[in-house]
């Protein structure tokens, strides 16, 4: 079966078109020199970087490009021939709302503030992380770094409270809000590492007051004298995995800038999350929404509402989220290979690993019919990727495992399926329920 990513003889761009797609290539890959025989895949590309090259596009072409046609075509030569008979973008872009009016809640908030409600429901939406700081600590600095950080995000200073109607709404606190950071002092301690373990658990699971907040916060634990461990643990409310990285990356830059003595190097956020949630209501009014809503109804009509899976112990009558993480690692040389499986079926290795799942699933349940959850960024527009906020969305991927297909079936029917759920991935989970 010949690699269908041989290496090219470098051969530049040509037109404005292949130069601007190797640009964003570029900008997104990592990589510096793009030619135009160069195949997106094969230079690392993969589902989410392929959205965001979506946005890119809309932004500096004005074109759609539909995923489809970037799976059909990776190759830069190709897409850009393709992309001449593009749709032209029809998407409004995201403008700031006034602050005068009542700022609602976009979908996905909602429906946490709603299961907010239930006992324990809250606490399963908690997103907490830590980071193991090295060397000095100039703890001024990482203190402003951290105040800046909420000042700059409307997010990480809303609470949420019931209007008049009962509806909740989006309360953004000042600027000066500050970050809540408190400090432990673990130097000399008897089980220093045992009593860490013990505070990440405590800040992990402590909750948060939706109405009240603040609903980020942190505790700075000193281990020994040049090693310490902040810990920060926001609500899912206002907050996502891609926002982990944006906080990080944000907290590393103002840092060593306030170390320096030097202003605040970030550039000023030109919309907030309070703006994508009046605009992502606007928007579902739209036309483009109701032609997705229209794929969702299509796609999943007859699918199975559950999944038998041979339980080793029953089904609590109401959910009380008593999970855990299970860590799962696979070795350099399986990866390998489902790197090289991927590439030789032009899937990417999420869909490859989605269809061993479903097989799985299949072969548990016996269920020819089986629909995965699968979370997605969402971030599917430019003007959001700076953004600290709940933006990620969950698709429900359908998949058929009749017949008993090939692998190489199996591959094609996940790969055709997830494209065209990634393609609809903005019409809110809670709507498609």
């Amino acid at each position: 079966e010949g690699d269908a990513y041989a290496a090219q003889v470098y051969a530049p761009p040509q037109g404005e078109t292949e130069v601007a797609i190797a640009r964003i290539w570029s900008e997104l890959l990592g990589v510096e020199r793009i030619g135009r025989h160069d195949n997106f895949f094969a230079l690392g590309g993969h589902s989410l970087l392929a959205v965001q090259l979506v946005s890119r596009l809309r932004q500096a072409l004005g074109v759609e490009l539909a995923l489809a046609v970037l799976f059909a075509r990776p190759v830069i030569s190709e897409l850009a021939a393709s992309l001449a008979g593009a749709a032209r973008s029809a998407l409004p872009e995201i403008t700031p709302a006034g602050r005068d009016e009542v700022l609602p809640l976009s979908f996905a908030q909602q429906r946490l503030w709603f299961l907010s409600r239930f006992e324990g429901a809250s606490t399963a939406y908690h997103i907490a992380g830590g980071l193991r700081l090295i060397g000095r600590l100039e703890r001024e600095a990482l203190a402003r770094a951290l105040d800046r950080i909420v000042a700059r995000h409307e997010a990480l200073r809303t609470v949420f409270v019931q209007g008049d109607d009962g509806t909740p709404v989006q309360q953004v606190g000042a600027v000066d809000a500050g970050f809540a950071l408190s400090a432990h002092d673990l130097f000399g301690a008897a089980d220093a590492a045992g009593e860490l373990e013990r505070l990440a658990a405590l800040e992990a699971s402590t909750a948060f007051d939706l109405e009240r907040g603040p609903l980020i916060r942190g505790r700075l634990v000193r281990l020994v004298a040049d090693e310490h461990v902040l810990l920060v643990t926001m609500h899912h409310i206002v907050s996502d995995g891609w926002s982990m990285g944006v906080l990080t990356r944000e907290l590393s830059q103002l840092y060593a800038a306030f170390v320096r003595g030097e202003a605040d190097p970030l550039p000023a956020l030109a919309i907030q999350y309070g703006d994508y949630a009046v605009w992502q209501r606007r928007w579902l009014s739209s036309e483009a929404l109701a032609r997705q809503g229209a794929y969702w109804k299509d796609a999943l009509a007859g699918a199975p509402a559950l999944l038998e899976l041979p339980w080793d112990r029953p089904r609590p009558p109401e959910q009380n989220y008593a999970g855990a993480m299970v860590p799962v690692r696979l070795d350099a040389g399986l990866t390998g290979a489902l790197k090289a499986l991927s590439q030789r079926h032009g899937t990417t290795l999420y869909m490859t690993l989605l269809a061993g799942w479903a097989a799985l699933l299949s072969r548990l349940s016996g269920q020819e019919d089986v629909v995965i959850g699968s979370p997605v960024a969402n971030r599917g527009r430019a003007e959001i990727e700076g953004l600290i906020g709940f933006f990620v969305n969950t698709l429900a991927v359908r998949v058929d495992v009749s017949g008993s297909p090939s692998v190489s079936e199996l591959l094609a029917r996940v790969k055709a399926q997830t494209v065209a759920a990634q393609e609809q991935q903005d019409l809110p989970f809670e709507q498609v329920v």
